[in-house]
């Protein structure tokens, strides 16, 4: 019965250090800094499109590439721009 009395009470010391951990190893985490976005000057850039062109969605992608999906009047077209240059990397054109 002693025996038994004392893994009661070891399974317990265990139950709340095990706990204490958790809760210690979820502020550690919760504590660090979310990374932002690189601060700088602003990119201008034009898509070069007609006029009468509409942005009629935006995507973002991995290595600071956007999707940008333009309606025109002889149809909608997929570009996808690299954020960092500001320049056009490629076009897909859609529904032709």
């Amino acid at each position: 019965m002693r025996a038994l009395k004392v893994l009661v009470v070891g399974m317990g010391v265990l139950i709340v250090a095990a706990s204490v951990a958790l809760v210690v190893m979820i502020v550690q985490r919760a504590g660090k800094a979310i990374p932002t976005a690189p601060s700088g000057p602003p990119v201008e850039m034009s898509l070069g499109q007609p006029a009468g062109s509409r942005i009629g969605g935006i995507a973002s992608g991995a290595e600071g590439r956007v999707a940008v999906w333009v309606q025109r009047a002889d149809g909608d077209r997929l570009l996808i721009v690299d954020t960092r240059s500001g320049r056009a990397l490629g076009e897909i054109r859609l529904g032709e």
